[in-house]
């Protein structure tokens, strides 16, 4: 192993770029036509979507019903015709890269090192806008037209969804607490 002969990151990459140049050229060519094939399915689906009916062709009368029905068919045709050729080409340049030799992989350092500390995401809006969701329902305006929403409802209707998202992790996070500042010390005292 040549772990004594690492470069820095742009070394890594120039020496990477002198021994695989069309290798290289070949996944930046992929990743382009990736990008470019994902904006086709979106705009073929947008135009299927329309043209059968799944949503209205005027988006005030688009609904809840129609807004999420268009996502979750959006998310299966681009899995579909994107990300399961994607994962073919992925698999094929792990592939490649596997078969370079052990030593040659060791002397490039493509990235610094990271830290431990990691970004948490953005997980709460996503469940935030499944609970909105269930409040829609509930208030049996899944089928109506979002143009018959006013700007009030829409607010509140958000707003009480946060409220019951933090009240259900609220509860269990203060019983936690207590049980943990009020039994667990005593029980190690």
């Amino acid at each position: 192993m040549n772990k004594g002969t690492w470069s820095n990151d742009s070394e890594g990459w120039r020496l990477f770029w002198g021994r695989h140049r069309n290798a290289v050229i070949l996944f930046g060519a992929v990743g382009i036509l990736v990008a470019i094939w994902a904006v086709l399915v979106f705009l073929w689906y947008v135009g299927q979507a329309q043209s059968n009916g799944t949503v209205p062709t005027v988006l005030g009368l688009w609904s809840m019903s129609s807004l999420v029905s268009f996502l979750l068919n959006l998310i299966f045709w681009e899995l579909i015709l994107v990300g399961i050729p994607t994962i073919v080409a992925l698999a094929l340049a792990w592939r490649w890269w596997k078969a370079l030799p052990v030593d040659e992989r060791n002397e490039y350092r493509f990235f610094r090192k990271r830290s431990k500390v990691r970004n948490g995401g953005n997980g709460f809006s996503f469940v935030v806008f499944i609970v909105f969701c269930f409040k829609i329902s509930a208030d049996g305006n899944w089928n109506a037209p979002f143009a018959g929403w006013t700007f009030d409802y829409l607010v509140t209707s958000y707003l009480t969804a946060i409220v019951w998202l933090v009240i259900v992790i609220a509860i269990p996070a203060a019983i936690v607490a207590i049980w943990w500042f009020g039994f667990g010390s005593k029980s190690k005292g």
